[in-house]
């Protein structure tokens, strides 16, 4: 562990303390801590009784049955992680459809966390319908000069500030690619908390894909794992090369039941997250201004979900130190790590990602007001 990794695992252990924060980092508690809360929940929501798995069943076939259930979907396969059921989701696709070319946004995961595992893993090639700050349009996907056998839609798309489209432009891109005899996958990875922007239930923004990811703990808070849902032919394919690569686990029963908590408590939860977020950011909106910073953006301006951006023109390391100032002094939790743009960003500013949760909820403008003003006394 190098300077600066031990530097974020100390500061991750003060703001895991914090009696006050907008949101739980799954990353913040101890192991103990963790282990215990699971068996209790587990108990709470009648799960504990659940036989343990071996290679499948037991609460990880429990979890399948959920998902698709919630989805609506004919069948769903459990997954280690959702990089693994994405390969296998587009590879099945591949073999289908004849081709290997996905359609996907730059900023999309796979081309932006997965070292390159589509091409080198599985012999895919990605082509990009745009490279806007957003999902493709339908007018993009149908003029793509390049054939493309399936289109995979991040939604949201984090890297770009968490955003979504409308749901009228979902529809008509996923039209688009059905005009090109191309099947749709979801990248819902935080698919659980779109309804509310949508309009729509789970199972109607499910519906429109061939098939779809999910994780369960980047909203959900689980341990870990993923799934994928879609039709029976092609999940029965998916377990087969689930074990393929490496991925058939012998006893996940942690992981599977921390996924069925989550469904059970944090999804009925989420609308109220994704309203709050947008009392949050604008209580942001008004600290920074009233504190007279020369240039701020809260991304999306109205959140689409319970996640946004936040940026500042200051320098990551800075914004971070007086993050982890705040904490110790006042035990609030508003910022976490922040980062620079990366390649190609604006030099002089730092984004961070913000995330209303349960402990968020108590928040009001003015006390995200004040904590700004608060923050920012510790920048500099």
């Amino acid at each position: 562990m190098d300077e600066r990794e031990a530097r974020l695992h100390r500061a991750r252990r003060v703001w895991g303390g914090a009696g006050r924060k907008l949101w739980h980092s799954p990353v913040e508690a101890t192991a103990g801590r963790r282990l215990r809360e699971l068996a209790d929940r587990a108990d709470a929501d009648g799960c504990g009784g659940l036989p343990l798995d071996a290679y499948g069943g037991g609460p990880v076939e429990e979890v399948e049955r959920r998902v698709a259930e919630e989805l609506g979907l004919p069948a769903a396969v459990f997954f280690p992680t959702g990089t693994m059921a994405q390969q296998v989701a587009l590879r099945c696709w591949s073999g289908r459809t004849g081709s290997p070319v996905v359609a996907l946004h730059p900023l999309s995961h796979p081309e932006v966390h997965e070292r390159g595992a589509l091409g080198a893993v599985s012999g895919l090639r990605t082509v990009h319908p745009t490279d806007e700050p957003r999902l493709p349009t339908a007018e993009e996907v149908r003029n793509h000069p390049e054939p493309f056998g399936t289109l995979m839609l991040e939604l949201p798309l984090r890297d770009a500030g968490f955003t979504l489209p409308s749901w009228d432009e979902l529809v008509d891109v996923v039209d688009a690619a059905r005009e090109r005899d191309a099947v749709v996958h979801f990248d819902g990875a935080r698919l659980w908390e779109c309804a509310p922007h949508f309009g729509r239930d789970l199972r109607e923004i499910a519906g429109l894909a061939d098939t779809v990811y999910v994780s369960f703990y980047k909203s959900l808070g689980g341990i870990s794992g993923a799934a994928l849902a879609g039709p029976e032919d092609v999940m029965e394919e998916a377990r087969v090369w689930l074990h393929r690569y490496g991925g058939l686990i012998f006893q996940q029963f942690p992981a599977a039941m921390a996924a069925l908590s989550g469904l059970a408590v944090e999804l009925p939860r989420l609308p109220s997250y994704v309203a709050h977020a947008r009392v949050v950011a604008q209580g942001l909106r008004a600290g920074f201004e009233e504190a007279g910073v020369p240039w701020f953006r809260v991304h999306p301006e109205t959140p689409h979900t319970h996640q946004f951006q936040v940026w500042l023109p200051y320098d990551p390391d800075l914004l971070t130190a007086a993050s982890l100032a705040l904490t110790v002094e006042t035990d609030t939790v508003l910022f976490r790590r922040w980062s620079s743009p990366g390649a190609g960003g604006p030099p002089g500013v730092a984004v961070t990602e913000v995330t209303v949760g349960e402990p968020g909820l108590s928040w009001t403008e003015d006390d995200v007001r004040e904590a700004v003003g608060a923050f920012l006394a510790r920048v500099g």
